[in-house]
């Protein structure tokens, strides 16, 4: 029985499953604060510790503070796995630690049509964001083994963009979305050293500071 490398077959489904897309609505970013010095700016899959305070834009009703409700302690999430506003992922890359942005995001990347609790419906929103600290994200060898479906050792681009996807169904959210290909790309930029083209094990799993 001939068995069909992943990294072969995969580029062909892709030209299908994808195609011609509107236009995705952008993130309005501006920067309001940004340290002289920056040592370190935040990718997919780092997990960032953000201060945030959140209005409506339609007449500048502050819905959440960070620092006034709750436990007004900042908090922690992962960028670009979809724990957050869909804005906040795209808005939040190469942000620095101490930077603070001011985030104008339309209804598509936030609530929707629907709207949630205070927030009323189709409402486009502003946040104010202080990233406070950048960490390494979590890894494991056994994610590394669930993205390695040809068992070679080494992840090529379709892999884990196919890794991807089915992250992003299991969420709820669509196979086909146009972030899977910046992120791969994000990914190798960072990840793939020798720049070979793969991510071997050891690239995967050895954390230093640029991952």
């Amino acid at each position: 029985m001939i068995i069909f490398s992943i990294c072969l077959i995969l580029p062909s489904l892709f030209v299908f499953v994808t195609g011609g897309k509107l236009p995705e609505p952008e993130v309005k970013i501006e920067v309001i604060h940004k340290p002289f010095m920056c040592y370190r700016k935040s990718k997919y899959g780092d997990m960032l510790l953000v201060h945030h305070e959140g209005f409506l834009e339609s007449n500048g009703t502050m819905f959440y503070s960070s620092r006034k409700h709750g436990d007004t302690n900042p908090v922690w999430f992962t960028l670009g796995i979809r724990e957050v506003l869909k804005g906040w992922d795209k808005g939040l890359q190469g942000m620095c630690t101490g930077e603070r942005r001011k985030l104008t995001i339309p209804p598509s990347l936030a609530y929707g049509k629907e709207g949630k609790g205070k927030i009323p419906p189709s409402s486009t929103l502003i946040f104010d964001i202080e990233l406070m600290e950048i960490r390494n994200g979590p890894r494991s060898h056994e994610s590394f083994r669930e993205m390695d479906l040809n068992d070679d050792w080494k992840l090529c681009r379709e892999e884990v963009k196919e890794y991807l996807k089915k992250e992003f169904e299991k969420h709820g959210y669509s196979p086909n979305d146009t972030h899977h290909e910046v992120m791969v790309d994000d990914i190798f930029k960072n990840e793939d050293e020798d720049k070979d083209g793969f991510i071997s094990a050891r690239e995967f799993t050895y954390q230093h500071d640029e991952l």
